[in-house]
């Protein structure tokens, strides 16, 4: 399967929840790479299917509400190897 890479941006009550270190964690287990930065703001590379791993996984934490995401696929960045904070 593809790498793609996408630059998303949440919208909802993801704020003060822990949104950037679930974001971290899991992207890290999915072998994801990319970084999520402030509270709402990420860019994410790896299989589709993995991604969208992510985002329900998030979706499914107790106090993210995720009400709108705006998602557009961006360049591929060959040289970044893992997820981050920013």
């Amino acid at each position: 399967a593809d790498v793609v890479r996408k630059h998303i941006v949440f919208h909802g009550s993801v704020q003060g929840v822990g949104f950037r270190y679930y974001s971290e964690k899991k992207a890290n287990q999915l072998a994801l790479t990319g970084w999520v930065k402030g509270d709402v703001e990420m860019e994410v590379q790896g299989q589709e299917t993995a991604i969208e791993e992510l985002v329900s996984f998030l979706m499914g934490r107790r106090f993210v509400q995720i009400s709108d995401m705006d998602v557009r696929k961006m360049d591929v960045d060959a040289d970044e190897r893992y997820f981050h904070i920013r």
